[in-house]
């Protein structure tokens, strides 16, 4: 070990917390780069209380979750169906919305992915335009031949290079940009803009950072990670490292929209205004940084997302997660076709992604409490039932859940 290289060190670091690895690559681009843009666009960092919460809740339902599938030995939508006994009706409307919720994300992480690569490309290119149609189908053959051939050991190490290339970026833009760091700390005080939008952006927040999708996968994840009842410790621990590093990573990108596009007065419609605007401030070279980190964060995404449907479908089941599996590679294909949805829509990625965002804060309620009945069962549990503080922190979550859902259902309603 002593004589690895400090890189070879890092990778070692991050594929030892497996299933947290896998979530961050899943939020940090499901909505998180156009949500966290767009609301310090309109916002500046005024919501970062918002986001602080969310990662908080992440955190305790993520512990849950982990806990609950390694006690067990079974993921959680198996767990739904066998232990409640309407339980299938559960586990079927949760898979129905998390698929729906996911193909609209989908549609909307492929666009934006799609823009910036088109822009990076006119950038590079002396002003060449290529369509998004064609990049968008360049993408969807890679990802489709990995996941014909691929593994998850090496989705896990793709995920790997793309979120530490993301993050490197977003954290040298962030330095780039300068933002006020007392707008940040006054930004973590809670409160409640008298703007249009405002309530719908909260949502979106909280379904992009404490997402349904996430707690399921995350059960599914930890299975396949191979982990028992002896990695406890492992696992809460991971699930710390997860909802810090989507803090800092979700608040650098708050931060520099609120830095280039809220100074300047203008509201985020197309990702492509805040390369477009930041490249005066960076150059060229920051130019693409910035383009890097969004479309690292965007294609980080996609793999769990054209995932979420086979493993869903085993994890009710109770069955192996065989992605190579006919149905697997159909139900995978499907997923691919939606990620053209773009190109045919009038509605931009943006705003499309905070609406699925926002679309999956009204799940949450359905995953939180369930998974609250289940670690307080005692049969099910025995001597691993939840404290004092973790139940706190359930109750906490499903509250929260309960008012965020409040303001989906108020804005776009």
């Amino acid at each position: 070990m002593k004589n690895r290289s400090i890189p070879t060190k890092i990778i070692l670091a991050l594929s030892a917390i497996g299933p947290g690895l896998f979530l961050i690559g899943y939020n940090i681009g499901t909505g998180s780069v156009t949500t966290m843009a767009k609301t310090g666009a309109e916002h500046g960092m005024g919501l970062f209380w918002a986001l602080i919460l969310s990662c908080i809740f992440t955190y305790v339902l993520m512990v849950t979750y982990g806990k609950v599938t390694l006690v067990t030995g079974k993921t959680a939508l198996f767990n739904f169906k066998s232990e409640f006994k309407y339980g299938w009706m559960l586990s079927l409307y949760i898979i129905i919305a998390l698929i729906i919720g996911e193909l609209l994300a989908l549609m909307g992480v492929m666009g934006i992915v799609a823009d910036l690569v088109q822009e990076g490309i006119r950038l590079a290119f002396d002003g060449l335009i290529v369509s998004t149609f064609w990049i968008i189908l360049f993408f969807s053959i890679i990802l489709y031949f990995l996941l014909w051939f691929g593994r998850y050991q090496l989705f896990e190490k793709i995920l790997t290079v793309l979120v530490v290339l993301m993050g490197i970026s977003f954290i040298v833009v962030f330095i780039m940009v300068d933002p006020d760091l007392m707008a940040i700390a006054k930004g973590a005080v809670p409160g409640i803009p008298n703007t249009p939008g405002a309530l719908g952006l909260i949502a979106a927040i909280t379904g992009t950072t404490c997402s349904a999708a996430v707690f399921i996968m995350r059960s599914t994840v930890v299975a396949e990670k191979g982990w028992g009842i002896g990695d406890l410790k492992k696992e809460k621990k991971d699930s710390f490292v997860s909802a810090s590093m989507m803090l800092l990573l979700s608040g650098v990108i708050m931060a520099v929209a609120a830095g280039t596009l809220y100074v300047s007065g203008l509201k985020l419609e197309n990702t492509v205004e805040m390369i477009e605007l930041f490249e005066p401030i960076g150059g060229k070279a920051a130019a693409f940084m910035l383009i890097i980190g969004i479309a690292g964060a965007g294609l980080s995404t996609i793999f769990p997302i054209v995932l979420i449907a086979p493993w869903l479908v085993s994890d009710y089941r109770g069955t192996p997660r065989d992605i190579h599996s006919p149905l697997s590679r159909w139900l995978i294909f499907i997923a691919l076709l939606f990620a053209f949805g773009t190109v045919f829509l009038e509605k931009r990625p943006p705003a499309l992604m905070v609406f699925s965002q926002a679309f999956q804060a009204c799940i949450l309620p359905a995953v939180a409490i369930p998974i609250f009945i289940l670690i307080n069962r005692k049969k099910l549990m025995n001597e691993y039932t939840a404290g004092t503080k973790l139940n706190i922190g359930i109750i906490a979550v499903i509250l929260f859940s309960l008012i965020t859902t409040y303001f989906a259902l108020t804005e776009f309603l």
